[in-house]
């Protein structure tokens, strides 16, 4: 079974449609790239996964025993968010609030698995730093690591590289790969970098308030979308 089905799915608000017929499959470890100009739908979509917001008509499916609160979510910040008065190892932690059920501390389990996050996103000498003093670069590896311990089957990034430097994008976009491939994690990206997201993901979904494209990495490269959403420019 899928790890994700998105079967004929409208989103509407207040009667007016925003995003339709939107209908794409994800198998465990499959890598997505959703792409589109501005206000194309990408942001409802990415509501719709989370559970946020219910399909007006279609339906969003997960397999493999996957709940949303079981998603791995890295969103886009704010500027009160980069300010967020709490240390590095405090946010990463807070990734498993949701796997603690009825109990009202984090245990042994939930610890080490913070620990084990902050060290494979480098940054485990940061851990006692305020989360606030950091750079761009250490705060998406921070909520990289905390949406990693919030899940082991998908992540959903929206903008990970977003105000970042070439080296700290190259070095996010990396981490999110090596990820993908060493621990199977399905990826869903939100990206407007599309000659990054045809190198790194495996599958590519083009909307325009509707679904204008869906396949590999391989066949958009080829589609006459790519050409003219890229001005012309190869891949």
């Amino acid at each position: 079974m899928a790890i994700l089905e998105c079967t004929g799915a409208r989103f509407a608000y207040d009667g007016v449609s925003v995003l339709e017929d939107v209908n794409f499959r994800l198998e465990q470890g499959d890598y997505l790239c959703v792409v589109g100009e501005n206000g194309s739908g990408k942001s409802t979509l990415v509501k719709g996964l989370l559970g946020l917001k219910q399909p007006d008509a279609g339906r969003i499916v997960y397999g493999e025993g996957l709940k949303s609160t079981q998603i791995g979510y890295l969103p886009q910040q704010t500027g009160i968010q980069r300010d967020f008065p709490a240390s590095v190892y405090e946010v990463v932690l807070s990734g498993c609030l949701n796997s603690l059920g009825r109990r009202l501390r984090y245990g042994p389990a939930e610890r080490a698995l913070a620990e084990r996050n902050l060290e494979r996103m480098g940054i485990e000498e940061l851990r006692n730093k305020s989360y606030q003093a950091l750079s761009g670069g250490q705060q998406q590896r921070v909520l990289l690591a905390r949406a990693l311990c919030a899940t082991k089957k998908l992540l959903l990034l929206d903008e990970p590289v977003t105000g970042l430097d070439p080296i700290a994008t190259g070095e996010m976009y990396n981490l999110i790969k090596l990820v993908n491939l060493c621990d199977n994690i399905t990826v869903v990206m939100v990206s407007h970098d599309i000659h990054e997201a045809v190198r790194y993901a495996t599958h590519i979904l083009h909307l325009g308030h509707r679904q204008l494209f869906f396949g590999t990495a391989a066949e958009y490269r080829e589609s006459s979308l790519a050409r003219r959403f890229l001005g012309g420019n190869r891949l």
